[in-house]
């Protein structure tokens, strides 16, 4: 990876947790380190469940 990338992931990761969205390559990064047997969702199922878990899923969400 060249400096220049690296430096890009960083900002983009950073600009992520700002508005509170992990990233998605971290968590596959994490669960392959730490949970190697068990399954990783998909790249949408990941947005949907960080962004249940923020606003509070189902009817539990809130405005601005």
């Amino acid at each position: 990876m060249t400096r220049l990338h690296r430096l890009w992931t960083g900002l983009a990761d950073a600009a992520r947790l700002m508005v509170g969205q992990s990233s998605y390559r971290v968590y596959c990064e994490h669960m392959a380190t730490h949970h190697p047997d068990a399954e990783v969702m998909d790249e949408r199922s990941f947005f949907r469940h960080r962004e249940a878990a923020r606003y509070g899923g189902r009817n539990g969400g809130r405005c601005c």
